[in-house]
């Protein structure tokens, strides 16, 4: 099983390249970054961690910005989104980042995906709520027609062009894993993922949890696409639940770092070197 880190990349904690180099130097197979493109102040949308939002989910970098400036730093560690929230994003212009990123990294990165969760934030990108996941996979669909296409064309309900050129292409098909946890989740990484981010399984949840892996991966041998990697976000650093989610069936877990607040940089990088201490 391997281990890697997910944060908020804010503007208060570490900058980008401080944070890339201490997780690589630490031993970390990967890093990922959340996303927020904005919040707005109504707080309609209630946040599923709880009554108050954390100031973290406002100060946000742009996790493809703050990517690039760690690709070209780093060597070796994984470099991805946990995840992107693809459907308010234009399709054309984010296969453009991406496939940039990628060729910076060196073919490390891999796209982590959800439909979000807070409504007024997809309302002013001009996204429906109720048919985001729907606009989350078409949007998939048509940047993997730019990337894999030298004349890529997309005609969906969401996403419509003629054919069109855009480079750079990436290094190799960056791995798009599919977020989420719902009943439905396994069907669209079969569908359209390579992989699956469940967020935060409880340890107490890890039996029921192993059988939807082992679903997950029956199916997909079924469908001849062998082996789909899953990541879990949010993994509790406890020894025996590490051991657990190797029984369950986790390839890899992604370490949460807590947020220090303003001006506690060092608190994060003592965080690191804890968490490294469980690597093999």
């Amino acid at each position: 099983m391997d281990f890697g880190v997910v944060t908020f990349l804010t503007d208060y904690g570490p900058a980008p390249v401080e944070l890339g180099r201490a997780v690589e130097e630490r031993g970390f197979g990967a890093l990922m970054l959340t996303e927020h493109t904005h919040i707005p102040t109504s707080r309609e949308s209630p946040w599923p961690g709880g009554p108050e939002l954390p100031a973290r989910y406002s100060h946000t970098y742009d996790p493809f910005v703050a990517l690039a400036a760690i690709a070209a730093t780093t060597d070796r560690i994984a470099l991805g989104t946990a995840v992107s929230l693809v459907a308010q994003h234009d399709p054309i212009v984010l296969a453009k980042a991406v496939a940039s990123l990628d060729r910076i990294a060196g073919g490390r990165v891999e796209l982590g995906i959800g439909p979000g969760w807070n409504a007024e934030e997809m309302a002013n990108h001009g996204v429906d709520p109720a048919r985001r996941t729907a606009r989350m996979l078409e949007h998939v669909e048509a940047m993997k027609a730019i990337w894999t296409h030298d004349e890529a064309e997309y005609h969906g309900t969401f996403v419509d062009f003629d054919p069109i050129w855009s480079w750079p292409k990436p290094t190799r098909l960056p791995p798009v894993l599919i977020g989420g946890g719902g009943p439905t989740v396994l069907d669209r990484v079969l569908s359209h993922g390579d992989g699956w981010i469940p967020l935060r399984v409880p340890v107490s949840g890890l039996d029921e949890f192993g059988g939807r892996v082992a679903e997950l991966q029956r199916r997909a041998a079924d469908a001849g696409r062998g082996h789909l990697p899953v990541t879990v976000y949010g993994a509790s650093p406890k020894p025996q639940a590490l051991e657990s989610y190797a029984a369950a069936g986790v390839d890899r877990v992604l370490f949460e770092l807590t947020d220090p607040g303003p001006a506690e940089t060092d608190a994060v990088l003592r965080e690191l070197d804890e968490l490294a201490e469980l690597l093999p």
